[in-house]
């Protein structure tokens, strides 16, 4: 079968396992919280591997490094999240430690491949 770019991306397979982390974790939350934490922080998570997937199916290396901003951007919007989670303790301090880590390695991916893109338009 065939892979699309995307796919080859190591960031975007490290986004995926953090998905697969994120809902599984948010199982354990409250159920009133189906419709508001849970569903924000699933959509956030689902939201950066959209956009990565998204931006590397763009012709020009200026809308790559726009999506890839908007992936990091939403990266930022789970980890938010997340540190809220632990304030409302539906998660502990060192489940977010975990996350965290995962989280700092692939923003520093995200803006890896930004910057790749950005000097592509310089050319």
């Amino acid at each position: 079968m065939k892979k699309f770019s995307f796919e080859n991306l190591e960031v975007w397979n490290d986004v995926k396992l953090l998905t697969k982390d994120i809902y599984i974790m948010t199982k354990s939350f409250p159920d009133e919280e189906k419709y508001g934490l849970v569903s924000q922080v699933r959509r956030a998570v689902i939201s950066v591997s959209s956009n990565i997937a998204e931006g590397s199916a763009r012709n020009s290396a200026k809308d790559q490094a726009h999506f890839y901003q908007i992936a990091f951007s939403s990266l930022m919007e789970v980890l938010s999240q997340l540190i809220i989670s632990v304030e409302l303790e539906f998660i502990n301090n060192n489940q977010l430690k975990l996350h965290r880590e995962k989280i700092s390695d692939i923003a520093y991916k995200l803006n890896a491949l930004r910057s790749a893109a950005l000097k592509r338009t310089k050319k």
